[in-house]
């Protein structure tokens, strides 16, 4: 699986590359502290709304630490998708690259 840093991340929002933040943790998590601009769908919920995504596209799956995210990846590759994996998710984003973004 491919996996990609905070920092890398913080690049490609720099340098306007064309992909998709796909964000996986659940509603109440998203409350609390997101990385915009992205997608939403919750881990339990991609392979009932899978139809939502382009296999076009290219994916960076985030959660709040990268092992639901990892795991998520895993299931679009196998389906075709192009994705990485966001290592250290949102809470590495919180301390590396934006500490306006609260930690939980």
């Amino acid at each position: 699986m491919n996996e990609i840093s905070v920092v890398e991340l913080k690049k490609m929002f720099d340098q306007n590359e064309n992909f998709v933040l796909l964000d996986v943790r659940e509603n109440e998590e998203l409350q609390i502290a997101q990385v915009k601009p992205h997608n939403h769908i919750p881990m339990g919920q991609i392979p009932e709304r899978i139809d939502e995504l382009d296999k076009d596209d290219s994916y960076i799956v985030m959660c709040h630490s990268g092992m639901r995210s990892a795991r998520v990846c895993q299931y679009l590759e196998g389906q075709g998708y192009n994705v990485k994996n966001l290592n250290g998710g949102i809470d590495s984003w919180s301390v590396n690259i934006d500490p306006t973004v609260p930690r939980y």
